[in-house]
């Protein structure tokens, strides 16, 4: 049996391979030809040499004119010259027929107008599309201006004889051509075709249904018509079908190929690999097919697009497309469009210009495809984009968007190329506005990424642009489109179906983007940069004898650029992770170490000075002081004007030498850099925090503000640090200020208004300094207690300001609002941090919010947790007396909380311990009223100590006596509740025990019960299957001839003498004939089942099997049988006249198998059923007919059978979108 997949038909019988079939267009043009002639003798002719004819047809014309030759001899020399490719001299010689038999019957000149117009048709194809530049328009002759004269005389032919059959193909060839050359429509959808078009390829598919019932399906180029115009459609699975149907029938036909329109189809419905096995298939045949040499190239350029760029696999790819099947197709056809614009797509990328220009221009001015035009006029467009001639360039990129729709449709690489061209002349507007647009149109699954980069990126220069501008605009719809556009191509980039390389320049924009927000995504992107630059080192730089991969890695870095290990480093600083920060920041100066060695042009100075100070405030926040200023002094030596350098080595001394050698440092350096604000600043922090002088009551008076004033006044007015360090001092100025009276009150709320005022200032000169609002914050709840606005402040700042007294705020407020839980909560962040852990004033804070907290709860363990924390202050400070006040304060207030607690809620434990901690407190107040510097008045401290002493210890005392009296009485009643409650908790448990050990032993019972089963079910199934066995054993037996084992064949019943054979009568009329002649026998007998053989047919659709049975009444079998006969003639009922039609091609499935094979068939589908039905009685002449006419059947159907299952697998659900690169595929194989 021969089988056909996408296109393959080549298997002969025993493996014998079939010659390739060769085409047969002009096969029964003659060698010569002889020409009667008027002379002496009857038989004088002329021989004209066809394969050699003269160039100028004049001659011939004029002899035949004169001797008045017949039809048959102008069409026979015109169409040597159509086969020599000589078209023009062909249609002269058929007008001049033409005008030579005016005189004749018009039926003899119909076949010479009807040739005439297939010549027009194929100059059509080989006209060019617009016209050259330079080209006369009354000269002009275009694809349109032949397709005119065609359909002239396709009229003419048509007005002499309408119902001519060869018109029929014609004119279904003129509205191909004529739709090919429909310009797109601008308000069709997007993968609509226009209704024009439409309209025309319409009108083609009934001309060629027409021509097809004319020759009654025998017309191969018919069929092949209507594939393309089902193609043209967009029904590319009935196309396909077609164009399969036609292989079938005519397997040798090469010459058009319907391979091609097969791998088409395939590709158009996303079965890319079926696609190229069909191409494949046409080059074996024949391997000077230009079309599939450049379809297998576009296949291949797509499979290089699905993998990266740098990989071998690109490379090999790509060569082979267009090494091996590009460039042979364009040197068979220098013309081919399709192949123009592919090789003028590579010439683009090699930047070879003038090849670009002449390559594009072929593929617009010979194509009859509107997408390959779009390609022509988009690459002439990047070629002149690319040569800065932006005009010229936006003009192609109309023209290559108009041929595909333009507007909503169009071609989006034309659009975006227009955006680009935006861009550069800085019409940023616009070029946002088509990219939205270029964006929105796109299909989700689809999506344009390179459209995504260029507008994220437009945005986000946007908002750099921004943040250096003298005046501020608010740009976060900007940064927050610019980062959604970048996060979605960086997204796409682990999808791998996408086939998407990272970009850096992509991942540099979104750091930028994040710096000041999210530095941890920053962050974040800047190691994904790194890392694809370690990538691209090759491992032939890689350093030997590193196994370990964090050292190979840190060895590695000092081939990347010292730029990006520099901002890695800072975004470690800035997250307080110093330790790598300084190994980026030193792995930075390796690189600028080697690209100083290599002698590169690159200024490695600035970038070294910035680096290594970076490096030397790495080393002071890690605590390594005296590397630091090693770093510091080596900076000094390079460059000793460095005053950054110079400032923080003032500091470290002023910090480690604090009397002496550190003020004079910072006072030489305020000298030396006056005018420096970073100086000012620090000697401002100087004076502040360092110079040990007694602040006087008047502000104005201090020294630090009447620096901070001159700094505003004579260097910086907008400078913040002294605007917020102004009103720092305000703000403590009057928080120091005296509350008594009115007007006191009135003085001090000034103050704070005035801390504000600079507060403000600050802000609006940076609305992201949290200092500045952390100091509004703080005014709000000291002068307004406006404690639920300053709230949101104090939240905001707290991951900016790296302070623990953010924190410490954040739980005054809490503790003001009384939710005691997060107040606890920012305490104990504060107590977390460095240098924080035991700090008394933190510890003393949360001993006051849990004491507050056990008042609002009622609470017995807040207080413990009160008195635990305060005296963790006192140990951590114990000379400071209110600490120790705290303490006894706290035991007072525990006393009289457990003394209100009931008797049932509280152990004689608890009140002993208050006891203890109440003469605690007796004697901790009258240590306290002692000390000189009490921190309340002595008078109130010793009345406290009195009524402690005197009251509350009497009711203490009362209290412990009724609490053991209570106990006491109630000892056995809560023993014996004891004992009852353990009592319950057990019996419980032994329920719930116990019921899990039932539910297990039902389990395993359940269990046990499927294992049985399944037990059973296997024997039973071996059994059977034994059983079949034998069967099948016994209805085996050996053949005489080769000693194989073969199917028994069963015994027929003998003919009666009355029954003769006849040649002509079919099996089924033979059975009927058997029936009724023995039907006196068969009532002797029990009936049986009656099987009816199943017929076959050559589609994927099988016909109904019908059983009747025998045990109905004589007229349901007599129906059933009529039923049967009325039923369509399969196949199977032809394949008897095989022998008839031996030079017949057969295009359906063989359907003659022997009768046998069709009973061993159902016998194996149906074998539970084989007891209840009997198969269909075989005569001998049956079997001994079968084997020769199954030989026959495969001596003339080695192309017949069809894998129908095949091409319908192939064939699924859905069409996939037009791929503009296969459009002109089917186009070149149309019929002429």
């Amino acid at each position: 049996m021969s089988a056909m997949r996408n296109g393959h038909a080549n298997s002969g019988a025993n493996g014998d391979m079939i010659p390739a079939p060769i085409s047969k267009r002009f096969s029964d043009i003659p060698s010569a030809i002889d020409i009667p002639v008027q002379g002496d003798q009857e038989d004088e002719a002329v021989e004209i040499d066809l394969e050699d004819l003269v160039d100028d047809p004049t001659e011939l014309c004029t002899l035949f004119e004169n001797e008045r030759a017949a039809r048959t001899y102008w069409m026979t020399v015109s169409l040597a010259y159509a086969k020599q490719k000589k078209i023009d001299h062909a249609i002269e010689m058929l007008n001049r027929g033409g005008n030579a038999m005016q005189d004749n019957n018009p039926k003899e000149k119909l076949s010479i107008v009807t040739c005439l117009c297939w010549m027009y048709l194929w100059k059509s194809r080989e006209a060019s599309r617009v016209l050259p530049d330079g080209d006369n328009q009354s000269e002009a002759k275009t694809k349109d201006y032949y397709l005119q004269l065609a359909t002239s005389s396709l009229n003419e032919a048509s007005r002499i004889n309408p119902a001519f059959p060869p018109l029929f193909l014609a004119r279904g060839v003129l509205q191909l051509l004529k739709a090919s050359l429909q310009t797109p429509s601008k308000t069709a959808g997007a993968g609509h075709i226009e209704q024009d078009k439409a309209d025309l390829l319409k009108s083609a598919l009934k001309a060629f249904d027409q021509a097809s019932k004319v020759s009654q399906g025998k017309n191969m180029l018919a069929l092949l018509g209507r594939a393309r115009a089902l193609f043209g459609l967009g029904n590319y699975k009935e196309s396909l079908e077609v164009y399969q149907s036609v292989l079938r029938k005519m397997p040798d036909l090469v010459d058009p190929d319907p391979r091609i329109g097969i791998g088409c189809c395939f590709w158009q419905l996303r079965y890319k690999d079926d696609a190229k096995q069909a191409w494949e298939r046409c080059l074996e045949i024949n391997p000077e097919s230009k079309a599939a040499n450049i379809l297998l190239g576009l296949y291949y350029l797509d499979a290089s697009s699905r993998v990266p760029t740098n990989s071998p696999e690109f490379i090999r790819l790509y060569k082979k497309a267009m090494n091996e099947y590009t460039q042979k197709s364009f040197k068979i056809d220098k013309n081919q469009p399709l192949t123009c614009a592919t090789f003028a797509s590579y010439f683009l990328s090699k930047k070879n210009l003038a090849y670009v220009d002449s390559l594009a221009n072929k593929a617009i001015q010979f194509t009859d495809v509107n997408a390959i035009a779009s390609d022509g006029w988009y690459l002439l467009a990047r070629r002149e984009h690319f040569n800065s001639n932006y005009d010229i360039a936006a003009d192609y990129y109309r023209r290559a968007d108009e041929a595909r729709g333009g507007l909503e449709r169009g071609y989006l690489p034309a659009k975006f190329g227009v955006a680009q061209l935006s861009v550069l002349n800085n019409d940023l507007g616009e070029a946002k506005l088509r990219l939205e647009k270029i964006i929105q149109s796109a299909n989700k699954n689809e999506r344009n990424y390179e459209a995504m980069i260029l507008l994220g990126t437009l945005y986000a220069e946007e908002v750099f642009a921004n943040q250096i501008a003298t005046s501020k605009e608010d740009k976060s719809a900007e940064m927050r489109k610019a980062i959604e556009y970048l996060e979605h191509v960086r997204t796409a980039w682990k999808d791998p179906k996408k086939n998407l390389s990272p970009d850096s320049a992509i991942l540099l924009n979104l750091a930028r983007l994040y710096e000041s927000d999210h530095p941890d995504k920053a962050l974040e992107c800047l190691l994904q940069v790194e890392q694809l630059e370690l990538d691209q080192i090759p491992a032939s730089e890689h350093p030997a004898g590193i196994e370990d991969e964090v050292a190979l890695r840190n060895a590695l870095r000092k081939n990347l650029p010292p730029q990006l290990l520099n901002n890695i480093g800072c975004f470690y600083s800035q997250a307080e992770k110093h330790d790598l920060a300084s190994q980026m920041f030193e792995a930075a100066l390796s690189s600028c170490m080697r690209i100083g060695e290599k002698g590169e042009d690159t200024d490695t100075d600035a970038l070294v000075t910035t680096i290594s100070f970076n490096l030397g405030r790495s080393y002071e926040s890690q605590g390594l002081t005296d590397e630091a200023v090693d770093v510091y002094e080596k900076l000094l030596v390079r460059h000793n004007n460095y005053v950054d350098a110079k400032a923080r080595l003032a500091y470290i001394k002023l910090r480690k030498n604090p009397n002496k050698e550190g003020p004079d440092a910072v006072a030489q350096l305020q000298q030396e850099n006056s005018s420096d604000l970073e100086v000012r600043a620090l000697y401002g922090w100087y004076l502040g925090r360092v110079s040990s002088r007694k602040k006087s009551g008047n502000v104005n008076e201090d020294p630090e503000l009447r620096h901070y004033k001159h700094t505003l006044q004579h260097h910086d007015k907008h400078d913040r640090y002294a605007l917020v360090g102004m009103g720092n001092l305000y703000m403590m100025a009057a928080r120091e200020m005296r509350r008594d009276t009115e007007q006191e009150k009135q003085k001090r709320s000034a103050g704070y208004t005035r801390a504000v005022e600079f507060f403000d200032k600050a802000l609006q000169l940076d609305p992201k300094n949290a200092y500045a609002a952390h100091g509004i914050a703080i005014a709000l709840v000291e002068d307004k207690k406006d404690y639920k606005s300053a709230l949101p402040i104090f939240l905001k700042v707290r991951e900016t300001i790296k302070d623990p007294n953010v924190y410490v705020n954040l739980g005054h407020i809490y503790a003001e609002l009384r939710q005691y839980s997060k107040a606890i909560e920012s305490y104990d962040t504060a107590l977390s941090k460095e240098g924080k852990h035991n700090d008394p004033g933190i510890l003393a804070c949360l001993g006051r919010t849990w004491l507050n907290r056990g008042k609002h709860e009622r609470s017995l363990d807040a207080y413990k947790n009160a008195l635990s924390f305060a005296r963790e202050a006192l140990k951590g400070s114990p000379d400071q007396i209110h600490f120790k006040f705290n303490i006894a304060f706290v035991q007072i207030q525990q006393v009289q909380h457990i003394m209100n607690v009931p008797e049932t809620q509280r152990t004689l434990a608890e009140l002993e311990e208050a006891s203890e901690g109440l003469e605690a407190a007796i004697v901790a107040l009258d240590e306290i009223a002692t000390h000189p510097q009490p921190p309340y008045p002595k008078a109130d401290l010793e009345q406290r100590a009195n009524m402690a002493r005197n009251t509350q210890r009497k009711q203490l005392g009362r209290q412990i006596e009724g609490q053991k009296e209570y106990e006491e009485k109630n000892k056995e009643k809560l023993a014996a509740a004891l004992e009852q409650r353990q009592a319950d908790i057990r019996r419980r448990e032994e329920a719930r025990q116990k019921a899990l050990d039932q539910e297990r032993e039902r389990q395993e019972k359940i269990r046990k019960e499927r294992e049985e089963i399944a037990a059973r079910d296997r024997e039973l199934a071996e059994q059977r299957a034994a059983e079949e066995r034998q069967a099948q054993e016994a209805d085996l037996t050996t053949d005489s001839e080769t000693g194989a084992k073969i199917k028994r064949k069963r015994k027929t019943r003998a003919k009666s003498a009355g029954e003769a054979k006849s040649k002509g009568r079919t099996r089924r009329k033979k059975a009927e004939s058997d029936e009724d002649e023995g039907e006196s026998e068969e009532e002797r007998q029990p009936k049986k089942r009656r099987k009816l053989a199943s017929k076959k047919e050559s589609n994927k659709y099988k016909s109904a099997e019908i059983v009747v049975d025998s045990s109905d009444d004589d007229d349901a079998l007599e129906r059933a049988e009529k039923a049967i006969e009325n039923q369509p003639r399969s196949d199977a009922d032809d394949a008897s006249r095989a022998d008839d039609n031996e030079g017949r091609m057969e295009v359906d499935n063989v359907a003659g198998l022997d009768d046998e094979d069709d009973d061993e068939e159902v016998t194996n589908t149906r074998a539970t059923t084989r007891s209840a039905r009997r198969g269909r009685v075989l005569d001998d002449s049956d079997e001994e007919e079968a084997p020769q006419r199954q030989e026959e059947e495969k001596e003339a159907g080695v192309f017949a059978e069809v894998d129908d299952d095949s091409d319908a697998d192939k064939v699924k659900s859905g069409t996939g979108a037009a791929d503009t690169s296969m459009a002109d595929a089917a186009d070149d194989d149309d019929e002429d």
